[in-house]
């Protein structure tokens, strides 16, 4: 699937655009089969991307581990493993990793592992129903970038759902039980780099495909190329952050349980790569934007009861609110496309 010139959409936890364009359908036939296969896909998708951000949660708070970067970095380097292999074989196609293609996606690199990090941090802290409401924040910060940056002008759903988000944002945060000063932090920095990825990441794709050997930059290219330059740069930070002699002291890298969960973490996160490539495939940008809103909402609840978050009717209710947000903001940017 190549990438599309016109980005209406970016998933920014992969690093790629998506097109909106839904595929036609000609016999009855043919659509039960790609409807079985969009289902397929879309469920694929929740249960990687759900599955991610709660082995993720288990990881940093059940087993206690301080080491945010070296988790990242572990993730990162079996992406990358799994890529050179499938490319290996021949199951999929890459663009060669040149110089000049590195100097242009470095920049954008940097703000993808800052927005990773940040991710680890604010998660050990927060419980993972109010980090996706928090998250919304980075849909105003993009909505505010794309209209200074790209003079692009949202109609008034679009910014009455982003007032909504806000709202939900800073209810939930005051109703918080467990609240914690630090991971809000974290988790506003997380935001502010992850609208600065997305905003990014638009000029410097047409820049990278001008230094491709193909002129195109295809989805596995882009995970390899963020995930190959993410491990230098996750090395140098371990040891600004001083996680060496944290993990040198650590009881847990001895047990086979704990290896065999970032293992898996690390799988889960090439699969939401892969999955979400596969279910726009099958279906296109708009259902995508509706089911990753909606996909929040049961993430939300397993998150509470997985983790026994302490919660109350006010909180339940702005994070009830939140989720509903992000869903009419979806709703609102289809129809602010169309």
């Amino acid at each position: 699937m190549s990438t599309p010139n016109n980005y209406d959409e970016i998933d920014v936890e992969s690093g790629k655009c998506e097109e909106g364009r839904e595929k036609p359908v000609h016999s009855s036939k043919r659509v039960l089969r790609i409807h079985n296969q969009a289902l397929l896909a879309g469920l694929a998708y929740c249960f990687s991307s759900c599955s991610m951000i709660l082995v993720n949660k288990y990881v940093l708070s059940s087993y206690n581990f301080n080491a945010g970067i070296s988790l990242m970095l572990f993730q990162n380097f079996v992406s990358v493993i799994i890529v050179v292999t499938l490319s290996f074989i021949g199951i999929i196609t890459m663009e060669p990793l040149t110089w000049r293609l590195i100097k242009v996606w470095l920049p954008v690199n940097v703000i993808f592992v800052g927005m990773l990090i940040t991710s680890m941090f604010s998660l050990k802290y927060i419980n993972v129903a109010m980090v996706t409401v928090l998250k919304n924040v980075t849909n105003v910060m993009t909505a505010i970038g794309e209209m200074y940056l790209f003079n692009k002008h949202h109609d008034k759903r679009v910014w009455a759902a982003l007032f909504l988000m806000i709202i939900s944002a800073i209810s939930g945060g005051i109703t918080d039980l467990s609240f914690h000063a630090t991971g809000y932090a974290w988790q506003l920095i997380n935001c502010f780099l992850t609208a600065s990825y997305s905003l990014t990441l638009r000029r410097v794709m047409d820049t990278a495909k001008q230094v491709t050997k193909s002129g195109d930059l295809n989805e596995f290219s882009m995970v390899l190329l963020n995930n190959t330059l993410s491990l230098p740069l996750g090395t140098l930070l371990i040891f600004l952050f001083n996680e060496v002699d944290y993990l040198s002291r650590t009881p847990l890298l001895r047990l086979p349980a704990f290896w065999l969960v970032i293992t898996l973490s690390g799988f889960l996160g090439l699969a939401i790569s892969f999955t979400s490539m596969w279910f726009l495939h099958q279906t296109g940008a708009t259902t995508y934007s509706l089911v990753g809103s909606l996909n929040k909402i049961p993430l939300s609840i397993a998150g509470i009861l997985l983790f026994h978050v302490p919660t109350s009717l006010e909180n339940s209710a702005s994070i009830f609110f939140g989720l509903l947000a992000g869903v009419f903001f979806a709703r609102a940017k289809i129809r602010d496309r169309t």
